[in-house]
């Protein structure tokens, strides 16, 4: 049993990590909201923008995926410059560029243009999800991050579950006014938040544990004590060991398998649901909610039950394992859309569980700088699957006339994905109870 100072220590710490978490992760997460939903609303604009441009599905999924390219070639320096100026400035760069760089999609009117602006939101985004993965680091110690992660990351199921009814309801109902089409004020209005969102966290978010103003001296030398014990344990690392660490590499691969199936399917699956028999933009938004909504619920409940045990390789396997099979079970049942949408809720539940307890794996074993520059270059890596992936479906979907060949090769990506992560030593990742 605990003597009367441990067990008021606990108390005091618990009390402290829920302050943390009530100031800082509602404007995170509303940051990850708008983040998820710019970079994937291009697949509603699918429904009408394909049509009205005369683009094929080759074009968009290059078009989608080239966000990618831009991504990866300023994520790691981006993180770095995060770690050195300060997560207030950079973060809100970040947003405001990003903001104004999608409302610029009104204007694309060809393969080239449409490609161009990808490229740059791209280049104007990098840096936003690793860095926010980072920023975890100086405030939460690792027994506590996994589930701060997943509170974090229900962002994107979240942004399905406002965004596809919002997006189908904007390309309903606005088409024609002022003279643009529908998927034209979509981007627009979507746009706006992320420069607000940007604004509010230049003026809201500290640095780290000395720059907040709202804890006590003794509060913040309790964090900064557990911080400082955590990273004494990992050593502080090189910016070049990240690089020449194989451990890294085999996370930007895992992480690269389970990136497949996350933009496979949000980029996708407006155009799945279509597909399945249901037509009018506003249905494919409500319809595109059911499975996000459900990721929401599954990925709480798994983060508490990795948390709780302290296992995660299993945690992060076992999802990508039903992510595979639900995009499997998609390929039966592709014109049936009860029986599509509740195959799609599975694999998207479990794609989307999947990512946030993955971060608890690289995160066990890098520290210092290192962690800047790991963090960023297993996302950079991962994410040119965001590239990959769409483009594969795409290109796939005009050789086949069918989704189908492009979701079996999403759930292989996903089955590789779990394998690989059971190869990772338990006792690296896995928390001591």
């Amino acid at each position: 049993m605990m003597n009367a100072d441990e067990s008021t220590e606990t108390a005091q710490e618990s009390a402290l990590y829920a302050k943390l978490t009530l100031r800082l992760v509602p404007l995170l997460f509303i940051g990850y909201v708008v983040a998820y939903l710019d970079r994937v609303n291009v697949g509603f604009a699918k429904l009408q923008m394909l049509q009205d441009l005369h683009f094929n599905d080759t074009v968009f999924g290059l078009g989608a995926g080239i966000f990618f390219i831009g991504y990866f070639l300023f994520e790691v320096p981006s993180n770095i410059a995060l770690h050195r100026i300060g997560a207030r400035i950079w973060i809100a760069r970040i947003m405001i560029t990003w903001g104004v760089i999608s409302g610029l999609m009104v204007v694309v009117n060809t393969p080239l243009t449409f490609y161009l602006v990808r490229f740059l939101l791209g280049l104007a985004e990098a840096g936003f999800f690793p860095g926010i993965v980072l920023y975890i680091t100086y405030w939460f110690p690792a027994k506590r991050r996994g589930r701060i992660t997943t509170l974090f990351m229900t962002a994107v199921a979240l942004s399905g579950v406002i965004g596809g009814p919002l997006s189908g309801w904007i390309m309903q109902y606005l088409p024609g006014v002022a003279g643009l089409a529908g998927w034209q004020w979509m981007f627009i209005c979507e746009a706006l938040p992320s420069i607000l969102v940007g604004l509010i966290v230049f003026a809201y978010l500290p640095d780290g544990v000395e720059q907040a103003r709202w804890l006590s001296a003794s509060e913040k030398q309790l964090l900064q004590a557990q911080i400082a014990a955590e990273s004494r344990s990992k050593g502080e690392q090189a910016f070049s060991r990240a690089f020449a660490n194989p451990r890294v590499w085999l996370m930007a691969v895992i992480y690269f398998c389970l990136v497949m199936g996350l933009y496979g399917v949000g980029f996708w699956l407006p155009t799945l649901i279509k597909a399945s028999g249901v037509q009018k933009p506003l249905d494919i938004g409500l319809m595109t909610a059911i499975p996000y909504a459900t990721a929401a619920i599954v990925m709480i409940a798994v983060s508490h039950s990795a948390d709780k045990s302290g296992e995660r390789r299993w945690h992060v396997a076992l999802p990508a394992l039903a992510g595979s099979l639900g995009l499997l079970l998609s390929t039966f049942y592709a014109g049936d859309t009860v029986l599509a949408i509740a195959a799609l809720a599975l694999g998207t539940a479990g794609i989307i569980t999947s990512l946030p307890l993955f971060w608890s794996l690289p995160t066990a074993f890098l520290g210092g700088t290192a962690a800047a520059a790991g963090i960023a270059l297993i996302n950079s890596i991962g994410n040119l699957a965001g590239f990959v992936s769409p483009y594969l479906v795409g290109w796939l979907k005009d050789a086949t006339h069918s989704t189908n060949s492009g979701m079996l090769a999403l759930a292989v990506s996903l089955l590789l994905g779990a394998i690989l992560t059971l190869t990772v030593p338990a006792a690296m990742v896995n928390e001591q109870r």
